[in-house]
């Protein structure tokens, strides 16, 4: 391997050079133009929600909640129905034990 010292010589051909200086032209002006960006984005007021976003996601929420309690009430009626199996089933093992 080589050493650097100063008597070092260093070779950079002039099509490397230029594409080093756009690379870094490049990344300097993105860098600009999204710090002003965010500036511009500080300024902006903030979104409203506007009344009919509201009233349907309002619409929504009731929805689901309506949904939700029908299913609750259908799987209250299973567990009813389910109950009624099992203690019929203990009636009948009852009278099978005591005959």
């Amino acid at each position: 391997m080589g050493e650097l010292s100063k008597d070092s010589k260093f070779t950079l051909s002039l099509e490397t050079a230029i594409s080093i200086a756009v690379t870094i032209a490049m990344v300097v002006g993105m860098w600009y133009s999204l710090q002003a960006e965010i500036e511009l984005a500080k300024e902006l007021p903030e979104p409203e929600v506007s009344r009919m976003e509201y009233d349907l996601k309002d619409q929504m929420i009731r929805d689901t909640i309506m949904n939700t309690e029908e299913k609750v009430e259908k799987l209250e009626e299973k567990v009813d129905s389910v109950k009624e199996d099992t203690q019929m089933i203990n009636e009948t093992l009852l009278n099978m034990n005591k005959n």
